[in-house]
């Protein structure tokens, strides 16, 4: 099994005539994916890469039926709308790539979903994978680089970093650890899901035996991840890559994303490991570190 995507996932493209869309669905095409449209509005009649164009999503749903998914990559001013549009038409699962967008629009796109039952990933992310099945956005990048970092397993891979999603992957892959399945949560303030919410579906998958994460400074996503544990007494052990040490006394600096700024005590990596470690997470001080300490905890387990 798998999270949130399979190889049934049905999906469309927003803004699939963009440059980097173009790219996204060559991808996700040679992997597997199962992309049934895509929408440029007043290109309708084309096709990118055999995948037909339409100028709403609504168009889409009447030629195809319902779809489950759609990856947004449109200009940051028209991702709002891009999204409302998906949800009102029945989309439940929404990956944007798009970074820059305005936090206020953000918060407006995460609460329409919650309203309508729908789950969005990112923005500014690389999307899900599940190993052989499918991928629904850049993760990975080309087919042929994406099969060759991940691998079919059961590990799950949380990250806040797109590029450190495939690199854990690719880790876990060298040491003989397959993934069930890899999800680039992003990088900003604000974010449509966050690892405490992935939490419960990783827990209900059989095929998924413990988690890794990538973490960084800033927010309390990993505060939030160790009270779900205690709370739920998680049977997944877990082991995170904490970076960005070197910001603990530099108070105000942003480390690579815009949702990793340290403003206070319990936004620094010290604080944050201490948390984790207290909730039973094991900290890994390099990324080479995680597979032996995945075994060790899965070994633990037996």
């Amino acid at each position: 099994m798998s999270i949130l995507i399979s190889q049934d996932t049905r999906f469309i493209v927003q803004g699939i005539t963009g440059r980097e869309a173009v790219n996204l669905t060559r991808e996700n095409l040679d992997y597997g994916a199962k992309i049934v449209g895509g929408v440029t509005p007043g290109r309708a009649g084309r096709d990118v890469y055999g995948v037909p164009v339409y100028d709403c999503v609504r168009d889409i749903v009447q030629a195809h039926g319902p779809v489950e998914g759609a990856i947004v990559s449109v200009p940051p001013r028209f991702t709002k709308d891009a999204v409302f549009e998906a949800l009102e038409n029945g989309v439940k699962l929404i990956v944007i790539v798009t970074e820059n967008i305005p936090r206020r629009e953000v918060a407006q796109m995460v609460e329409l979903a919650t309203l309508r039952g729908a789950r969005i990933i990112g923005p500014n992310c690389l999307g899900i994978i599940s190993p052989d099945e499918a991928k629904m956005g850049g993760v990975g990048g080309p087919a042929a680089n994406t099969r060759q970092a991940y691998t079919k397993g059961h590990i799950g891979v949380m990250s806040r970093s797109g590029g450190m999603t495939t690199e854990i992957a690719s880790t876990l892959t060298a040491a003989g650890l397959g993934q069930s399945t890899c999800v680039s949560i992003g990088g900003d303030a604000i974010i449509g899901t966050s690892y405490a919410e992935l939490m419960p579906l990783f827990e209900a998958d059989p095929e998924t035996h413990a988690i890794a994460i990538y973490s960084e400074p800033g927010g309390r996503m990993e505060a939030e991840l160790a009270e779900w544990i205690r709370e739920h007494q998680s049977r997944l052990p877990v082991v995170a890559f904490m970076a960005g040490r070197f910001m603990d006394e530099m108070k105000g600096m942003r480390f690579g994303h815009a949702g990793t700024i340290v403003e206070g005590k319990e936004d620094t990596t010290a604080e944050k490991i201490k948390r984790m470690e207290a909730a039973g997470i094991s900290v890994a001080e390099r990324i080479e570190e995680i597979p032996g300490l995945l075994k060790k905890r899965l070994a633990e387990g037996q």
